[in-house]
């Protein structure tokens, strides 16, 4: 597997695998019903913002992650990220690696810090590969996102010192 920093070109592949994890609406934070123009712009990042894609031997995008600021301004060293694994290649080590990636991205860039703002609880694959790259929970927002199957549930905020 490789990472590479995404290209226009890339996005067809990327959405192939987006839109249906966005309407399912079981991990993300976004509108389950987001057009493509306005999640291609949420998710191929200009800079300070970078977006990369997970790629086989052959090519096959397996996953993508953008990264970014998380904040502005006296807390603009904080970084944030989110990612995404096509469902066809999950299990595979896509995710680890993207945060493995995205992990020394911000360390390089002199980021402090990176905080996950709105982790499902539920999406107990996410949080575990998280603790397990020394992330903690430090906080839940009772109730802070309706998951089509189990209702309100809470949405942590994730965090680790770089």
């Amino acid at each position: 597997m490789m990472i590479r920093e995404a290209t226009p070109a890339d996005w067809p592949a990327v959405w192939a695998f987006l839109q249906p994890i966005m309407a399912a609406g079981e991990t993300y934070t976004w509108p389950r019903d987001v057009g493509e123009e306005q999640a291609r712009g949420m998710w191929m990042l200009d800079a300070p913002g970078r977006t990369v894609v997970a790629v086989d031997a052959d090519g096959t995008v397996l996953g993508s992650a953008k990264m970014n600021p998380n904040h502005m301004g006296p807390a603009a060293h904080i970084a944030s990220a989110s990612f995404a694994v096509a469902p066809a290649h999950s299990g595979r080590g896509t995710g680890r690696a993207l945060g493995e990636h995205v992990l020394a991205w911000a360390r390089a860039e002199g980021y402090r810090a990176m905080q996950f703002n709105a982790v499902v609880e539920t999406n107990t694959r996410a949080v575990a590969l998280w603790r397990s790259l020394g992330f903690e929970v430090i906080g839940t927002l009772p109730e802070g996102f309706l998951h089509p199957e189990h209702g309100y549930v809470g949405l942590h905020i994730m965090h680790r010192r770089l």
